[in-house]
C-alpha cells in the first residue's frame, strides 16, 4: 500500500468535506459520516489513560470499520483495526497499514493510506472514540450517515442517538438547498412574512442557472407576443417524456409560471438593483422553418427570460432581500434525516453541523420543502439509476454538491422515485482522441470515480456540423437536439464520435440557427475562436491543412482513415447537391468542408444534471409508492419528479429552471394556506 503524506491526506479529506465523504460533512441534501464528537489527539500525560481496552466503530466504503485499541496508563499498546467487509484491494488490503500508522502515531492523526481514504477516515473516527473512551470522555454512539455503494445506492436511514441531538429550532417551514428554488421559496415566503428557516450545506448560496421558462409572462404580453397554444405545449412535453410525466404537474408550471416571473420582478427589476428583463421569443426563440421539414412541427419554443445589466445573481438578491427583511440563510448545515409522526406526517428533520458536527432538530409545523438538487455527482447512483447516460458521458458541468442526499432521504421517509432516468446531456464533451466515454478510476474523488474529460462545456459541439464514428462513418442527422447525438453514441465504439468542420465554421453556425445556449457560438464567435485556439493547444482540437493530415492526427489509420475520407467526400456531394438523401437533415444545416484549415474534434456527453427525482402530485406534495401525497413533505427542483423522463427536451429552452422556481412557491403556497390556485 502507498502511504500518502499527513498534508495530502488532509487536502483530499478537505475536498471529500465538500463532496459530502467525510465523517462531519453532509451534502446538499444529505450526509456522509460520522456524527461522534470530533476529538483533539494531542500527546498524553502521563496516567492520562484509563488502562484497559476499547473499541470504536465508524462506516467505511462498504462496511462497518471497527478499532479495538488497549491503552496502558500512558498510551497505546495494542491496536486491531478490522476492516474485513471493505473493498478487498483496497480498503480490506489496508488494515495492516492503518495499525502500523495508529501504533506510531500515538494519536488518531495518521496519514491514512492512498486509494483508502474513506476507509482511512472510518478507521481514524473509531480510533478517535477509543482514544475518548480511554480518557473517561462521554462518548456519543458513532453514527454514519450513508453515502451509499457500488452496490447499494439508497443504504440505510441513519439511526441518530439522540443524545446527540444538542439543539432544537422550531419553525413553520423548513426549506432545504439555497439555490435556485430554494432562494426563490426563501424570498417568496419572506415577502409574505411567513415564519421559515433555510438551510444549506455549504457555505454559500448555490450558482444561479440565469435563464428560465415562463409562458404568457407579463413581459411577453407587454411586447405583443401572440399567447402560447397551452395544449400543444402540454402534448409536445408529454411526448418528449414518451408519456411518463403527469401531465398535472406540467399544467402547474404551463398555468403558474407567469405568476412566478411576476414576483421575480417585483425584486429584481426594483431598486437597488434595477435588472433588465430580456424575453427570447419569435424567430430567435425557434427552430428555422426549414428544419420542421425533417424534424417533428412540434419542437415548441418557450418564452424564455434572463436578466442583464446588474452584477449580482439572482440567488445572491435573493439572499440579500431575505436578509433585509429580517431572515438567513443557515449555512453550513445540512439535512441528515427527515422526521415523522406516528400518523405518517412529515413534522421537520434532523440536520447536521458541518462546521462541528453536532446535529440540530428542526421542528416544521406547516411542513418541509426539499429544493436539493439531483445526483449527477454521485456515481454510485449515476451507475445505478442511469447506466445509459452515465456510458455516454465524458466530462461533467454539475455542482458537485449534487449527490442525491435530498433524495434519500425523502425515499427512507416513504417516498417514491421516478422510475425512468433523465439526465441533462449536452453534446459538449471535449475529450482527446483514443478517450473512451464513461467513468475512469479517480481514488482522490467521491466514490472513487470521474470522468475522464477536461472540458465539461465545449459549445460549438451543439452546432450540426458533420459526425463520425470511430470508423469514419456518419451515424445521425447531426441536426437535433443536444442529448441526441450523445444518446445515439451508445451505439457507437467508445460511446464517442468526432465532429468535422472546415474554416468556414463562422458563417455556417449563423445559418444553421440553432437556439437555447447553443445560440452563444453564433452570438459570441470570438468566443469559440478562443476556444479552439486553447484546445488546440491542449490536443483536444484537431487543426490541418489537408483532410489527410486531419485524419492521421485524429487517429484514423487503415481502413477507418479511407472510410473517413470517403464520408466527407460524400458530405460535400450532398452538400453540394443540398439534399442530405442520406439522413434527411434540412439544407439549412448542411456544411461544405472544402476550405483549409479543417477542424476535428472528439466529443461526448456533458453531463448538466440528472432530472429523476421524487413523484410529486400538482400541488408538490411528494407522494408515496401508492401515489398518494405525503403530508407535510414537498420538493422542487432537479431532485422533484413527475415531468421528465429519458431526457431534458432542449429545445424548450428554460423549462427547468422555470419550472424550479415555480414548485417552489407553489409548494410555499401550499404550506402557507395562501394558495388560490
Amino acid at each position: 500500500m502507498e502511504k500518502i503524506s499527513r498534508k495530502n491526506f488532509l487536502k483530499i479529506a478537505s475536498a471529500a468535506v465538500l463532496s459530502g465523504v467525510t465523517a462531519s460533512a453532509l451534502t446538499a441534501c444529505g450526509a456522509s459520516g460520522s456524527s461522534s464528537t470530533a476529538v483533539s489527539s494531542t500527546a498524553p500525560a502521563e496516567g492520562a489513560y484509563i488502562p484497559g481496552t476499547y473499541e470504536g466503530t465508524a462506516e467505511g466504503i462498504s462496511s462497518t470499520v471497527k478499532v479495538t485499541m488497549t491503552f496502558s496508563e500512558t498510551g497505546v499498546t495494542d491496536v486491531v483495526v478490522d476492516t474485513s467487509g471493505e473493498t478487498a484491494s483496497y480498503g480490506a488490503a489496508a488494515a495492516e497499514e492503518l495499525k502500523e500508522q495508529l501504533l506510531a502515531a500515538g494519536s488518531a492523526e495518521i496519514d491514512g493510506v492512498s486509494g483508502s481514504t474513506v476507509t482511512s477516515q472510518a478507521v481514524m473516527k473509531a480510533a478517535q472514540n477509543c482514544y475518548a473512551q480511554a480518557r473517561g470522555e462521554a462518548v456519543v454512539t458513532s453514527v454514519q450517515l450513508p453515502t451509499g455503494d457500488e452496490n447499494d445506492w439508497l443504504g440505510k436511514e441513519p439511526d441518530i442517538d439522540e443524545a446527540a441531538i444538542t439543539e432544537t429550532w422550531d419553525t413553520d417551514i423548513v426549506i432545504v438547498g439555497a439555490g435556485n428554488g430554494g432562494m426563490a421559496a426563501a424570498a417568496f415566503a419572506a415577502q409574505n412574512g411567513l415564519d421559515f428557516r433555510i438551510i444549506e450545506q455549504n457555505a454559500s448560496v448555490m450558482e444561479t442557472r440565469g435563464w428560465y421558462g415562463t409562458i404568457d409572462s407579463s413581459e411577453a404580453k407587454k411586447l405583443g407576443v401572440p399567447p402560447v397554444d397551452r395544449a400543444e405545449l402540454l402534448s409536445e412535453i408529454s411526448r418528449t417524456a414518451g408519456g411518463r410525466c403527469d401531465q398535472r404537474v406540467v399544467k402547474t408550471w404551463i398555468d403558474e409560471s407567469a405568476a412566478m416571473h411576476d414576483f421575480v420582478a417585483s425584486i429584481v427589476e426594483n431598486a437597488p438593483y434595477n435588472c433588465v428583463c430580456n424575453l427570447t421569443m419569435g424567430d430567435e426563440a425557434k427552430w428555422p422553418d426549414e428544419t420542421q421539414v425533417s424534424q417533428t412541427k412540434l419542437m415548441f419554443p418557450v418564452q424564455q427570460v434572463n436578466y442583464t445589466g446588474c452584477d449580482t445573481p439572482r440567488n445572491e438578491i435573493f439572499r440579500e432581500y431575505i436578509e433585509s427583511l429580517g431572515y438567513a440563510v443557515d449555512f453550513n448545515t445540512g439535512l441528515a434525516k427527515l422526521e415523522k409522526n406516528s400518523e405518517g406526517r412529515v413534522t421537520g428533520l434532523i440536520a447536521q453541523s458541518t462546521a462541528d458536527g453536532h446535529f440540530i432538530r428542526i421542528n416544521a409545523a406547516k411542513g418541509v420543502l426539499l429544493a436539493c438538487g439531483g445526483y449527477a455527482g454521485n456515481p454510485y447512483m449515476m451507475e445505478q439509476l442511469d447506466p445509459l447516460g452515465t456510458s455516454v458521458t465524458t466530462a461533467c458541468s454539475y455542482t458537485p454538491s449534487d449527490k442525491g442526499y435530498g433524495i434519500r432521504a425523502a425515499i427512507w421517509a416513504g417516498a417514491h422515485l421516478d422510475a425512468e432516468a433523465a439526465p441533462v446531456l449536452f453534446d459538449r464533451g471535449l475529450v482527446a482522441p483514443g478517450v473512451n466515454a464513461g467513468y475512469v478510476d479517480s481514488p482522490n474523488s467521491f466514490g472513487g470515480k470521474a470522468f475522464p474529460g477536461t472540458v465539461g462545456q465545449y459549445n460549438l459541439g451543439s452546432q450540426p456540423f458533420l459526425k463520425v464514428n470511430r470508423h469514419g462513418e456518419r451515424f445521425m442527422n447531426e441536426s437535433q437536439e443536444y442529448d441526441n447525438a450523445s444518446h445515439a453514441s451508445f451505439q457507437q465504439p467508445g460511446h464517442v464520435y468526432a465532429m468535422v468542420h472546415d474554416a468556414n465554421w463562422g458563417e455556417d453556425i449563423q445559418r444553421f440557427h440553432t437556439i437555447g445556449c447553443s445560440a452563444l457560438s453564433r452570438y459570441i464567435p470570438e468566443m469559440v475562436q478562443g476556444d479552439m485556439d486553447r484546445y488546440e493547444a491542449e490536443g483536444l482540437i484537431l487543426k490541418a491543412d489537408t483532410l489527410e493530415e486531419l485524419a492521421d492526427k485524429m487517429g484514423f489509420t487503415g481502413a477507418d482513415k479511407d472510410t473517413f475520407l470517403a464520408t466527407v467526400e460524400r458530405y460535400n456531394e450532398l452538400y453540394d447537391a443540398q439534399n442530405d438523401e442520406d439522413f434527411g437533415k434540412p439544407a439549412l444545416r448542411l456544411s461544405a468542408i472544402k476550405t483549409a484549415p479543417f477542424y476535428g474534434c472528439w466529443l461526448g456527453a456533458s453531463l448538466l444534471c440528472s432530472m429523476q427525482g421524487i413523484s410529486i402530485t400538482p400541488k408538490c406534495e411528494a407522494k408515496d409508492d401508492n401515489n398518494d401525497p405525503i403530508p407535510g413533505l414537498y420538493v422542487t427542483g432537479d431532485m422533484s419528479g413527475s415531468f421528465f423522463a429519458n431526457n431534458y427536451p432542449c429545445v424548450m429552452g428554460g423549462t427547468a429552471c422555470g419550472r424550479t422556481m415555480t414548485f417552489a412557491l407553489k409548494a410555499i403556497k401550499q404550506m402557507a394556506g395562501i394558495d388560490n390556485v
